[in-house]
């Protein structure tokens, strides 16, 4: 080990010696002579259409994401998931992903759509709000430290009548436990019918629409307070705006943004002020600035004694790529956000084009997701 430890040192110290030999032209061309002790770039990747379908891994995913470990399983390279998708606590889709590609994925290293509600806690935090959605919207809002949240479900299911549609529907909505719901509906938590709802969150893509539409046609028309004439709408946020999106169905399916325009639609028809709404999620510069200073803080976890070269001081990074198959989204983002960002485009999800995107071009474009490491890996000189 101390002969390993001796050659690796010889070796670095030439390497040094002939990166200042090539001089600044050529130490900017090449990062492999002179390796920093960090790495300078770092990577983004979206999630349905580029690592998943549906549930199932895709193109290469798994193998592609575990090379940017070490043997012993440690963070080699820093990147993090940036997906408009959510619906769940964000701890929950790290073990989700780590268990379906096979390595450890912290919650640090997803950023939802609706990750950025966060900021929102201390304007709302003790305001009765409503959070819509499929999967556990409440939850989600509870864990960042919204103290008075229902989601539509139980807020709409205290309403008798809300959603005259109701006895034609088929389905039920799923509830913990019949006893605790019925004790829940005699006792509400929150005097629904009397105090008005603050704020609307739309976590992630509503499940009924007709319902959903119904009732926060009633919220935002009537101040926050269903079946009791006109109000000022209350502040309503989307946590994306994807019109499409890649799922397991072959061709693409309505996102959020389809249900906004829907929402949005109506509520005009409806009411004299049109609908006013803040939507986050790529393409929103805001989300790539605020991806960057997380990727930031994970790469200090790996190399907390580090600093980052001269040369990416103003951006901490050198280059950060965004994976991405849809460049209305993926794409449209990192043009709008401009350096340090660099877009690789897959044809795993909305986009399938032989040549590169008319409207949204990206740096590179490739068939796979591990395609696209790979060209990063050889870019940044990475084995």
């Amino acid at each position: 080990m101390r002969g390993f430890r001796s050659a690796l040192a010889l070796a670095r110290a030439a390497a040094r010696t002939r990166a200042e030999l090539q001089g600044t032209r050529g130490r900017r061309l090449s990062h492999c002579a002179a390796a920093p002790a960090r790495p300078s770039f770092g990577i983004a990747f979206d999630i349905d259409g580029v690592i998943l379908r549906g549930r199932s891994p895709i193109g290469g995913s798994p193998q592609a994401i575990r090379r940017l470990y070490s043997d012993d399983g440690t963070l080699k390279i820093p990147f993090l998931f940036l997906t408009n998708g959510g619906g769940v606590p964000e701890h929950k889709r790290a073990l989700e992903l780590s268990d379906l590609l096979g390595v450890n994925i912290s919650p640090a290293q997803v950023v939802h759509g609706h990750s950025p509600y966060r900021d929102l806690v201390k304007r709302f935090e003790d305001d009765l709000i409503v959070a819509v959605g499929k999967g556990e919207p409440a939850s989600v809002m509870a864990e960042y430290g919204f103290r008075k949240v229902l989601s539509i479900d139980d807020y709409s299911s205290h309403f008798k009548e809300i959603d005259p549609l109701a006895p034609f529907k088929k389905w039920k909505v799923g509830q913990p436990d019949c006893k605790d719901f019925m004790s829940e509906k005699m006792h509400p938590p929150y005097d629904v019918y009397q105090e008005r709802v603050k704020g609307v969150f739309v976590v992630s893509d509503p499940v009924d629409w007709g319902r959903d539409l119904q009732v926060l046609c009633d919220i935002l028309s009537t101040g926050g307070l269903p079946g009791n004439g006109k109000g000022d709408q209350p502040p309503l946020y989307f946590s994306a705006d994807d019109l499409e999106y890649q799922a397991a169905f072959p061709s693409e399916r309505l996102g959020m943004g389809a249900f906004r325009i829907a929402l949005e639609s109506i509520f005009n028809q409806v009411n004299d002020v049109p609908l006013k709404y803040t939507s986050y999620g790529k393409p929103n510069p805001f989300v790539f600035k605020n991806a960057a200073n997380i990727l930031e803080k994970i790469v200090m976890d790996m190399y907390p004694n580090s600093q980052p070269r001269n040369e990416v001081q103003d951006h901490q990074f050198s280059t950060i790529y965004m994976i991405g198959d849809n460049p209305k989204v993926d794409i449209n983002g990192v043009l709008k956000a401009g350096p340090p960002w660099s877009s690789v485009l897959t044809r795993t999800g909305v986009f399938r084009g032989n040549d590169n995107d008319p409207k949204f071009p990206a740096d590179l474009v490739v068939d796979t997701v591990d395609d696209a490491i790979s060209c990063i890996l050889e870019k940044e000189c990475i084995r």
